[in-house]
């Protein structure tokens, strides 16, 4: 099982989150981009774009954060984190 989690945090405070769970035989890139699809419709939020230092961060921890300028509308929080806490 893959599990995704993504939490918005607002001056170190965790306003929402959700964790979502991908059981399909599929690569480990399509699982995170179908779980931060999924997190973003729940959230309300539009895709935020991955950016090099995003990219580079999330290959060496498994964890990402996505600030305003990820984003091309404006947020309410200020970043969306998203970590993988399971992997199969």
């Amino acid at each position: 099982m893959f599990r995704l989690w993504g939490r918005t945090f607002r001056n170190n405070h965790m306003l929402r989150d959700i964790v979502i769970e991908n059981g399909a035989d599929d690569t480990r890139t399509h699982k995170v981009f179908d779980g931060l699809e999924k997190i973003c419709y729940a959230f309300d939020l539009s895709r935020p774009i991955w950016l090099d230092a995003t990219v580079s961060d999330f290959q060496r921890t498994g964890a990402a954060r996505f600030y305003q300028d990820s984003f091309i509308d404006a947020i309410d929080f200020d970043y969306l984190e998203i970590r993988i806490i399971e992997e199969d």
